[in-house]
């Protein structure tokens, strides 16, 4: 190649090129600022009853601003302006593909190898396996070419005996950089294990040592911001340790990987990458020492499956690995669709190698670095989120105690998905109690997590034996909004029903009633004020102990479910009454 002008051809028509911001869109009329949009918006919600016409179109940033765990606000529309306000700077800088990390419990050492093997061989990059100080490594890695993919080891009883036992499995292999030992860096902190040991076994090998693991306050419940706090708490008092040992901080940093979760919340989990980032290049630098990249494994997150309507589990891993990838992980763990209910078979491992094969080759998300950059509302959030997560992170280093803010979180957590603020499909939002639950053999060394739907799952756990009679007024066209509502409202609960189906007066619901203890009316508004109280009187009389209307409340029955309700203790009362 050189600069030479090629002869021939056609001169550049530089007169069609546009100034620099000169395009416009096709017609003036398309053409709106923050007033337009603010009106636009504040019409739907005043069709939606969320606006009065008296209130200000001004309002509507309020009304469609979500606020997260943290006190976070996301912003429904990202502006130029959002980033004038920024205190915090840095971008993810991966440029290839992310590694493609599975999971695997190795129980069994026979078993585990072919599922490593298979996973190798279809797409994995890479192994995180959780052994056993007694797991048979010869057999578990055999074939496995160690050069090539790196292995991440998770040994919570012994993990420098394991370390040492794998390296002399591999002493006369060339290991691949990115293979860890899997020390926890919490204990090396805490000063339960000796970090200089463990730190010189690593860096002799060429492979990193610790590992940042976040993901334990997640499976308890933290918020995003509580889970980076803790990883930069764990973090610095990581560096503290091994530069007391003797080691310089970019050589202590050298060792470590930084492990997170990654939800089916999109935009927040994005920002915690990247704020993750940016945090720990603050604590590099007032530890003085060079601000270097942070190693990123991301693992979809554990508490937001649910084991029912496990298939469910593959959409929210999607969305959750689609996450990881554009917040800059340098590794992803999909965890399989069916994990919550025990060992995962072939296909949940499959379809969870798949998620990030397709991610990577079908919709090329690892092309460009930080794809979100830019992004005024990503770009803000994730500003909100590492300022957020540095204040209590300070906090934490002067040793205030993070449990009981946790347990916080997971009350407040627990009363949105209680009043389905938070839905969770398959579980609180469109159950289904007919479903046959795969099969799985149980999971030993599964770690303890506090699922976002526990409460609903421990009702579906011990399903109500009595069913409710769903006493639907008027015609089917009439009444299956509520009916719906009500008949879905219950299954999360465990509870199911027996529909009355169309009927015309009290008559009709007595010729289908059972004798159920409890009773649901289900209608239209005009239903209710012409035959509903007969209809929760004459069912009285045919022996229903507990009346219930979907809709709001009213003197003739004695409960009500809506939209809105506390439907555990909905459903707590509702069981009990069935009892």
């Amino acid at each position: 190649m050189t600069d030479a002008t090629v002869e021939g051809g056609l001169d550049e028509p530089t007169e069609l090129e546009p100034d620099p911001g000169s395009l416009a869109l096709a017609a003036p009329e398309d053409t709106g600022g923050r007033a337009e949009w603010e009106a636009a918006a504040a019409a739907v919600l005043r069709k939606a009853r969320r606006l009065s016409e008296d209130d200000a179109d001004s309002l509507v940033w309020e009304k469609l601003t979500r606020t997260t765990l943290d006190g976070v606000g996301i912003t429904p529309l990202g502006t130029p302006g959002l980033l004038g306000e920024l205190s915090t700077a840095g971008r993810p800088t991966r440029t290839t593909d992310w590694d493609i990390r599975p999971h695997l419990s190795v129980t069994d050492a026979k078993s585990a190898h072919e599922e490593a093997i298979t996973d190798l061989e279809n797409g994995a990059t890479s192994l995180w396996l959780r052994v056993a100080p007694d797991t048979d490594l010869v057999t578990l890695l055999q074939g496995v070419f160690l050069d090539l993919a790196p292995v991440v080891l998770d040994c919570p009883d012994d993990a420098v005996a394991t370390a040492r036992a794998f390296l002399e499995y591999a002493e006369d292999t060339d290991l691949h950089p990115a293979t860890n030992l899997g020390i926890d860096a919490a204990e090396v902190s805490a000063g339960s294990l000796n970090g200089a040991e463990a730190a010189e076994l690593a860096a002799r090998a060429g492979v990193l040592g610790f590992v940042v693991d976040a993901t334990v306050v997640h499976d308890q419940g933290a918020s995003d911001g509580q889970e980076l706090a803790y990883a930069m708490q764990v973090g610095a008092a990581y560096l503290r340790a091994l530069t007391a040992a003797g080691l310089d901080v970019d050589a202590a940093a050298a060792l470590v990987e930084f492990r997170f979760a990654a939800t089916d919340e999109q935009f927040p989990t994005i920002a915690k990458l990247r704020a993750a980032r940016r945090l720990w290049a603050r604590v590099l630098e007032l530890s003085g020492g060079s601000v270097t990249g942070m190693r990123q494994h991301v693992v979809t997150s554990r508490p937001m499956m649910s084991s029912y309507d496990p298939w469910v589990n593959m959409l929210r891993t999607t969305v959750a690995a689609f996450a990881a990838g554009v917040g800059g992980a340098d590794s992803v763990t999909v965890l399989p669709f069916d994990s919550p209910l025990g060992r995962p078979d072939a296909l949940g491992r499959r379809v969870a190698r798949n998620t990030s094969s397709l991610l990577i080759s079908e919709s090329h998300l690892a092309k460009v670095a930080d794809p979100a950059g830019g992004s005024y509302a990503v770009e803000k959030l994730t500003d909100d989120l590492a300022v957020a997560a540095w204040d209590l992170f300070g906090r934490l280093d002067e040793g205030e105690d993070l449990a009981p803010l946790i347990e916080a979180t997971v009350a407040v957590r627990d009363q949105q998905v209680a009043t389905r603020k938070r839905p969770l499909t398959g579980l609180t939002e469109f159950p289904n109690l007919g479903e046959t639950l795969p099969v799985r053999e149980p999971d030993p060394l599964a770690p303890h997590v506090r699922a976002y739907g526990a409460d609903f799952e421990a009702l579906r756990d011990s399903p109500a034996a009595a069913h409710v009679f769903l006493a639907t007024l008027g015609t089917v066209a009439a009444h299956t909004a509520r009916a719906t509502f009500a008949a879905n409202l219950l299954a999360a609960g465990g509870v199911a029903v027996d529909v009355a189906g169309p009927t015309q007066s009290a008559e009709d619901l007595l010729a289908a009633y059972a004798g159920q203890n409890v009773v649901c009316l289900a209608g239209s508004d005009g239903a209710y004020e012409g035959w509903g109280q007969e209809a929760a009187a004459a069912l009285r009389e045919a022996g229903a102990e507990w009346v219930v209307i979907a809709g709001k409340p009213t003197d003739y029955t004695d409960d009500s479910c809506a939209m809105g309700v506390d439907a555990l203790d909905f459903l707590t009362r509702t069981r009990e009454k069935l009892a």
